[in-house]
């Protein structure tokens, strides 16, 4: 078993551009409630894989809404695990070993590739993409399964951006958007997306 490692929040690199800051949301507030123990024992459960860059420094590959949950509860420390050691090379190989192995998505909140240079150095430089919160609630409620494929949630955000409109930031706007994105994502139009799940076997 992999040892977890403790590291301050300040000292995570993001290896994205965006989250949807609605889950976020929703995770501060659920962490917000939690007693210390209870807190730890939460954290365990969901250590955030990592890779230590350049220069020793930790860049997360997953876990991007529960690291901008913590740092938004003001939470000093999180746990994670080390996914690979590249604190050896040199930053431009650095970089092209994570895109290679899909730990990195330079992609912004309209769904545009971006150079790496555009991920934020620290996790409170992350913003908003609503389409990635439509995705992580259409999975929780069924919508598609989660599935070992890099960045999968992100291809359903992508999918349901060029077909449903979020119509303002209230929460009421997101449910609807939520229940619009179930139907579609059960059509054979979704069919080649990672976790997909048909009608029939819905």
């Amino acid at each position: 078993m992999s040892k977890l490692h403790e590291s301050e929040i300040a000292h995570l690199h993001p290896t994205q551009i965006t989250v949807g800051m609605i889950e976020v949301h929703d995770k501060r507030k659920h962490i917000e409630k939690l007693d210390h123990s209870e807190l730890r024992d939460y954290l365990a459960a969901r250590p955030m894989p990592a890779v230590i860059g350049p220069h020793g420094r930790l860049h997360i590959i997953d876990h991007h809404h529960l690291g901008r949950a913590l740092w938004e509860a003001r939470i000093d420390k999180a746990l994670f695990l080390v996914e690979a050691d590249y604190s050896g090379s040199r930053v431009d190989s650095f970089w092209a070993e994570m895109v290679a192995k899909h730990w990195a998505h330079p992609i912004d909140g309209h769904g545009d590739p971006q150079p790496i240079e555009a991920i934020p150095r620290h996790l409170g430089g992350l913003v908003d993409d609503p389409y990635r919160s439509l995705a992580g609630y259409v999975r929780e409620a069924g919508g598609f399964e989660k599935t070992p494929t890099a960045f999968a949630e992100f291809l359903w955000a992508d999918f349901f951006r060029q077909r449903i409109r979020i119509t303002g930031p209230d929460r009421g706007a997101f449910e609807r958007a939520v229940q619009r994105a179930l139907v579609l994502a059960h059509r054979a139009e979704a069919g080649n997306l990672p976790g997909f799940v048909s009608l029939a076997r819905s």
